[in-house]
């Protein structure tokens, strides 16, 4: 019996979440990140472990970790100097991308830079069609010149991305060990083993940021594990993945684009344990940390899938929960622009100097020194003692933007605050709407430093049905890490007619992807436990640009019924697009295999519901909705299953403060929840 630790890397803060193996109970821990030295806040949290609980490195049995390295490292700038080898004449793969301006609003909206520049990209000949024959044969003259030539100007690595390699990665891996040879210890990456999708951009895009990324995401874990075996961890750490799952450390090193997303994942998989804990069918999940405010949508407990999810200025198509960032996070900057308009956002204080209210530096106002201003915020420290809030520094720097807008400081903080939640409130209609549901069916899990603080104010907004707020929010995403499954996906491009001729080939394709993940669920992952294998594909009616991923029956694709994978299609087309057409061809354009194999999750302990009121600390003076008034202000630790209060009020806790506003009733719930419900009666 040890200790379970789960780690997640945010803007601001850095959080643990501890699963004592013996007692089934949950604790948590927050510290400072640092982003000048990524990993040091591992350390200081691994050392405040044993100051603050009493747990020493060596009785951690079980380390997950969630970061951020791969994706600051693209939002930077900051990966290799690439070289890109594409089939002669396919020079502009990168540049033309899919002909969309980020901005289709703006007539001045300009598409970012490719990570490899033009004059970096070689054209190398030798052709294979789309069926996987090779009509032309590698030139492997050109590829010794263009490595030379890439050399030569200041390449340190290099991605191959190759016409039609999803079907055959031959030519890739023959122009590989060219270089190899040519230039031994340049690091080379093959598009057909980063992710064998079709489509040509899709596919090198996502290469060309895993290559971008990998030696520094590589160099980061092996600092990581030295310093943790250092330390006397005896666990070797594992990462969480930007599918939800997780995966070792030594496979992170060779595979760092599976993980990019890790951070957003982890932070959904956390609420989605919840909510399934709960009982809560739908819901919403916001997450908003010092930086960013993300939101997803889960359903019967389950997260929402998806490609093409957005790194910095780019898209990434690796299967990863589908999460969308809608706002600000906590430390997003307030300003007035040149024409006297109040904004806020999307520069952040981050966690050095942070907001001014920390007192570390910070000479600008943020969202959290707004709330601090309004006195919603600052009755107690923040991020279990590691921040002491200076009220007089949030109201200074409030002060200046008041002085310019001629507003007083609290009217000033809360057009802030009002700012924020409009953006948020903007961004979420429209995803919604995207989703095809209503707010109003949905429950809003709020989770992350600054997501209690704010979640009522958008639920007002969206007539959401209820809030609901987890123990220990500040650390759910630690959390997620901690609780996530092993994980993996696999894929093999086979674009076929579906037909009775195609099902020998497909079973094939089926039975060759259950082995290679069981292979590295047994053999790379060391894991001999129970497993489950989901089976889908991507498919179209033929003549369709694009294909949509259909759930498929195991038991159909052994026993050959093509009839049967076509209807799980024409199904899936009905509920994403509201029609089908059954006598249509179908076209199976990718096999899609996930295993998962699962961990051990701790149990919330369940409590008997004592109905009455809650006794509040005491009160303070707040400006909420345009008045000065006095609210109760409750401690979390306090506060029983069973409890309830009505709005306005202030919940404080070690890792977050909760917002109440009126026309809210909040309950206490077996789990500890809390279940803020918007038009309710005490």
């Amino acid at each position: 019996m040890g200790y379970r630790v789960g780690v997640d890397i945010g803007g601001s803060f850095t959080d643990f979440a501890i699963f004592d193996e013996q007692s089934k109970t949950l604790r948590s821990l927050k510290v400072f990140s640092r982003p000048d030295q990524p990993g040091a806040e591992v350390l200081e949290g691994v050392r405040g472990l044993a100051a603050r609980y009493g747990v020493s490195p060596g009785e951690i049995t079980y380390f997950t970790h969630g970061t951020t390295v791969g994706v600051n490292t693209v939002v930077q700038r900051k990966g290799l100097k690439l070289a890109l080898f594409v089939t002669e004449h396919f020079r502009d793969v990168l540049e033309l991308a899919r002909l969309k301006i980020p901005d289709m609003y703006s007539l001045l909206s300009k598409r970012p830079a490719p990570l490899v520049s033009r004059d970096m990209v070689f054209g190398i000949a030798g052709r294979m069609l789309a069926d996987g024959s090779i009509v032309e044969p590698l030139d492997e003259a050109a590829v010794e010149a263009a490595v030379q030539a890439a050399s030569a100007a200041g390449a340190e690595g290099v991605v191959i991305s190759f016409l039609h390699s999803y079907r055959d990665g031959a030519l890739e891996r023959q122009a590989k060990a060219v270089v190899e040879r040519v230039s031994p210890g340049l690091p080379v990456f093959c598009s057909s083993e980063t992710w064998p999708i079709v489509r040509e951009y899709e596919r090198t895009i996502t290469a060309v940021i895993g290559g971008y990324v990998q030696p520094r995401v590589s160099h980061y874990l092996g600092s990581l594990q030295s310093a943790l075996k250092d330390l006397g961890v005896p666990a070797d750490p594992r990462l969480t993945k930007s599918n939800g799952g997780i995966m070792t450390a030594e496979q992170g090193k060779q595979q760092c684009v599976q993980m990019i997303l890790s951070g957003t994942a982890s932070g959904v998989i956390g609420a989605s344990y919840v909510a399934e804990t709960c009982g809560i069918d739908r819901c919403m999940s916001l997450d908003i940390g010092g930086t960013t405010a993300d939101v997803a949508l889960i359903v019967d407990g389950r997260p929402q899938y998806g490609v093409g999810e957005r790194i910095g200025d780019f898209q990434i198509f690796i299967p990863s929960v589908s999460v969308s960032s809608i706002g600000e996070g906590g430390g997003s900057i307030a300003w007035v622009d040149r024409l006297g308009v109040l904004k806020v956002g999307p520069e952040s204080a981050g966690s050095r100097p942070g907001p001014a209210c920390y007192g570390l530096g910070g000479d600008r106002a943020t969202i959290t020194d707004a709330f601090v201003a309004t006195g919603l915020v600052g009755h107690s420290d923040l991020g279990y003692n590691a921040v002491h809030v200076d009220v007089g520094k949030a109201r200074a720097v409030v002060g200046h933007l008041a002085e310019r807008l001629d507003r007083s400081i609290e009217q000033t903080a809360e057009a802030i605050v009002n700012i924020a939640v409009s953006g948020m409130f903007s961004e979420v209609s429209g995803l919604l709407s995207r989703f095809g549901v209503d707010p109003r069916d949905f429950s809003l899990l709020a989770f992350g430093g600054a997501g209690p603080m704010m979640a009522c104010f958008l639920a007002r907004e969206l007539k959401m049905r209820e809030v609901v707020v987890p123990p220990t929010p500040g650390v759910l995403s630690a959390l997620g890490g901690l609780i996530a499954d092993l994980k993996n996906d696999f894929i093999r491009t086979l674009y076929l007619d579906l037909g009775p001729g195609a099902m020998p080939v497909l079973k094939e394709a089926f039975a060759e992807l259950r082995a290679n993940a069981l292979s590295w669920l047994k053999d790379d992952q060391g894991y001999d436990g129970p497993y489950a294998l989901a089976f889908s594909a991507d498919m179209r009616y033929r003549g369709q640009s694009f294909e949509i991923d259909a759930a498929l029956d195991s038991e159909s694709i052994e026993s050959g019924r093509f009839e049967a994978l076509a209807e799980a299609f024409h199904v899936a087309h009905e509920q994403m697009y509201g029609h089908a057409d059954r006598t249509a061809p179908v076209q199976l354009i990718t096999a899609r295999l996930v295993i998962s194999g699962k961990t051990e999750k701790p149990q919330f302990p369940k409590r008997k519901l004592r109905p009455g009121r809650a006794v509040s600390d005491k009160s303070v003076e707040v400006f909420l909705d345009g008045a000065k008034c006095s609210v109760p202000l409750y401690r979390r630790e306090a506060l029983a299953p069973g409890d309830t209060f009505e709005g306005p009020a202030i919940v404080a806790q070690d890792d977050c403060t909760t917002v109440v506003l009126a026309g809210f009733v909040a309950s206490v719930d077996e789990f500890g929840n809390l279940r803020i419900v918007l038009g309710a009666s005490a």
